[in-house]
């Protein structure tokens, strides 16, 4: 297979699935909109994962796991959550097969095997995790429940692209319970930040925090908060939500606790998620037309090693002077790969380390140990120099740091750039066709005008700034009076 990509300002849409796949990240799968996570895409996955994780737990929570399946009638308990997700619903309607006697060799549906009750394969959790929570909570004194699951999930998407959008993801969902509204709020504008902490200092992405608009909102939510990102092709996508549910899911599952007066009350809740998406963003932010580009933070190899030799003898001492390199790198817990592999020219082992984003290449080669240097290669920049063997340390932990900085910094100047104003409708539609990005528009505040303008434009309300302060203006489709302006975005 070729490793030359599709340039991104010919068809950026193919880019990304080329990209995936010659990385090396994923690919489709037989089963229709599901993928297979490859073990180079899975490695960044788990970084993500354990430091998502270290970041739950540093603020007390704890991880449970909770069934796959949801009996239908626990599903619709909560009407605006069943609702919203009906349509995505994969449905269990037989627990067994049996052999068809008129076809040896094929399976048919037991029609006596019908379950007395359908069973949802979860699309989210919080159906069955609020039936459990019925049997946990009975005082003050057993709140608040902090806990999170690294889970599997299917939602019945008709139209799929790897990492993006499929058919099956992984993700991990949080799900809290409290004893008053104000704690429950400060629980999902806390797991919010983190979420943005994460993108920011760990991705190299750059987010804007906000709330969501209330028909753009989790199903079943009283509030929804958001990071929104702002991909290469001016698109948006949303980077990670936490909900405040209200007492809506303890009302659903009668939820009710003893406070300190004795009197009983129903339960605050949240619930907050980020998914395998993560990997579509940290593609689409810092990739180039020379394939992946990953902040060190999140690269399963931040330093490849690659000998360049014509004889065994001449391996054996590259061998000599790498190894304790490599030794002392590990000490430092930076993640090293030799690649000492005698089936490939070092053009390829170039080609597919830079591919797949590998952040450092050093090259050794005879010249090299003559010299007592070495050739070193940031991917970020595509810029090589010589250093000398002493220095090889101080280098790689000065790169390892102004790799990571630097991609943060572009992303986050490419997002400021493509944020841009509009005070009417004509100068709304004309941002959006010819530039995209981010645009601050004034809105009434009606799922009315929203939907008029999705419909027309394509274009949703992707947030509703945090940090945004009060201005006075009119809605650019209705004219109506507006408060505070909002962002609208393409998206996927």
């Amino acid at each position: 297979m070729s490793k030359k990509l599709t340039k991104r300002e010919e068809d950026y849409s193919k880019w990304y699935n080329e990209l995936v796949v010659k990385a090396d990240l994923a690919e489709n799968s037989s089963v229709r909109g599901c993928m297979v996570i490859k073990p180079y895409g899975y490695a960044i996955w788990e970084k993500m994962q354990a430091q998502l994780d270290i970041m739950f737990k540093e603020t007390g929570h704890q991880n449970a796991y909770f069934p796959l399946f949801v009996p239908k009638s626990l599903f619709e308990a909560e009407e605006k959550n069943a609702e919203g997700f009906a349509k995505e619903c994969a449905v269990v309607t037989h627990y067994r097969l049996k052999n068809d006697d008129n076809n040896p060799g094929k399976l048919i549906v037991d029609d006596k095997a019908k379950l007395e009750e359908e069973l949802i394969v979860r699309p989210t959790s919080e159906a069955i995790i609020w039936n459990t929570y019925k049997n946990w909570i009975q005082s003050y004194r057993d709140l608040p429940i902090l806990i999170n699951q690294w889970a599997n999930v299917v939602r019945w998407e008709m139209r799929t692209r790897l990492f993006l959008r499929t058919a099956e993801f992984l993700w991990q969902e949080g799900h809290t319970a409290h004893s008053t509204k104000q704690e429950a709020l400060d629980e999902a504008e806390l797991m919010n930040n983190i979420y943005a902490e994460f993108a920011q200092n760990f991705m190299g992405i750059p987010v804007i925090k906000g709330l969501k608009s209330e028909s753009e909102r989790f199903a079943g939510a009283e509030e929804t908060y958001c990071i929104e990102a702002l991909m290469q092709d001016g698109k948006a996508l949303q980077a990670g939500t936490s909900h405040f549910l209200g007492q809506n899911f303890a009302k659903a599952f009668d939820v009710k606790f003893a406070n300190k007066t004795g009197s009983l009350d129903y339960v605050w809740a949240t619930s907050w998620g980020v998914s395998t998406r993560l990997m579509g963003a940290l593609i689409m932010t810092h990739s180039d037309d020379n394939g992946l580009v990953l902040p060190p933070k999140l690269a399963p190899i931040q330093v490849v090693i690659i000998p360049i030799y014509r004889s065994d003898e001449q391996f054996d001492l590259i061998c000599s002077k790498v190894n304790p390199i490599i030794e002392r790198l590990k000490s430092k817990n930076i993640s090293v790969l030799f690649d000492k592999r005698d089936t490939y020219k070092p053009g390829f082992k170039f080609n597919e380390h830079e591919i797949k984003g590998v952040p450092i290449r050093i090259a050794v080669g005879p010249k090299d140990l003559e010299n007592s240097t070495l050739e070193i290669f940031r991917r970020d920049e595509m810029k090589k120099e010589i250093i000398d063997f002493d220095d090889v340390f101080d280098k790689i932990d000065f790169l390892l740091e102004d790799i990571q900085n630097n991609l943060f910094s572009k992303a986050k100047t490419f997002t400021a750039n493509n944020i841009r104003v509009a005070n009417d409708y004509e100068e709304f539609k004309s941002i959006l066709n010819e530039k995209g990005g981010f645009i601050s528009a004034h809105w009434d505040g009606t799922i009315e005008t929203e939907e008029k303008i999705k419909k027309e434009t394509k274009a949703t309300i992707r947030c509703i700034p945090l940090d945004s302060s009060k201005e006075f203006g009119k809605c650019i489709y209705s004219n109506k009076p507006s408060s505070q302006r909002v962002l609208f975005a393409k998206a996927y």
